[in-house]
């Protein structure tokens, strides 16, 4: 990979890493659902005159669409409100690999190769390492056992999103990314109106958002969404999957290194080896992926 197209890589996973940071700065002014519903918007409405619709079945689309708005987004959104912090959230929501596979296993009788069962204890172990210091409220820690299950739900509904899109076979991109986009609109407007206020109040909280709030709102859309997937699929469309993944490693290292620079958070001991071991544990499956010979069922 040429040098401009590594840089380009660790552009889209230091706007992945960092947003973490960006999305708290939003969740201080709008509620979970409702910025998540105006960040999808933004991702689609904009562009729908000007993206043709990808080649697949509206049901493929609405399912990846709802399963990423509503499961991914809503519920780490409403984790990162006041139940875990940017970084940990950064790095917990990284086991959506490890349900990618095991569900992959399940559903597609695919092969699990020594090394990615290796890699799944040693995430494991970071995982525990980080249960042992969830309490009942945020607190110092930095992670609640509300938000460490909301964020694990994240990543298992980010995993089945996965699946989906893998249905739907080799597609736009871009296309499939706004047009999916639509359809988590009306299900976390709907959540956001029954749960966090009606029309007016919702209203009055959106058109009292200051700039950093908007702001927050269009990364989330623009760079987030736009240019970290529509990046980061061009690359993929010119280089072998092995080549560009392993960059994605790097995203919980910008979201807690950026988390502590920019809001303070603290990085004790603890979470530096829980971050090793489960950044160990998705190390090992990548490497795995890039071995010859065949798995075992």
């Amino acid at each position: 990979m040429p040098l401009r197209h590594l840089l380009l890589a660790l552009a889209v996973v230091a706007v992945w890493g960092t947003n973490f940071v960006v999305i708290r700065w939003g969740l201080a002014e709008l509620p979970p659902f409702a910025f998540a519903a105006l960040r999808f918007a933004l991702s689609s409405l904009p562009l729908l005159p000007f993206i043709a619709r990808p080649a697949t079945g509206w049901r493929t689309l609405a399912s990846f669409g709802v399963l990423l708005g509503v499961g991914q987004f809503g519920l780490l959104f409403l984790a990162m409100r006041s139940d875990i912090s940017p970084g940990l959230a950064s790095l917990v929501i990284q086991t959506q690999v490890f349900f990618t596979i095991g569900l992959a296993m399940l559903l597609r009788g695919e092969g699990l190769r020594p090394l990615q069962i290796l890699g799944f204890a040693l995430a494991l172990a970071g995982m525990g390492l980080i249960g042992l210091h969830v309490t009942g409220a945020a607190g110092t820690a930095g992670i609640s056992t509300l938000g460490l299950l909301l964020v694990l739900g994240a990543a298992f509904s980010w995993a089945v999103a996965n699946l989906v899109a893998r249905s739907a076979g080799k597609v736009d991109p871009l296309g499939f990314m706004v047009w999916s986009s639509l359809a988590a609109v009306p299900p976390l407007v709907g959540i956001s109106l029954l749960a966090e206020g009606g029309p007016a109040h919702l209203a009055q909280v959106v058109g009292a958002a200051s700039l950093t709030a908007w702001g927050a709102v269009l990364w989330q859309a623009v760079g987030n969404t736009l240019f970290g997937y529509g990046a980061w699929n061009w690359l993929l469309a010119r280089y072998p999957a092995a080549t560009v993944a392993p960059t994605a490693l790097l995203v919980p290292v910008f979201g807690m290194l950026s988390s502590s620079a920019a809001l303070g958070e603290p990085l004790p001991p603890w979470k530096l080896g829980a971050a090793a071991l489960v950044l160990g544990g998705l190390a090992l499956n990548l490497l795995a992926t890039r071995l010859k010979g065949p798995a075992r069922a």
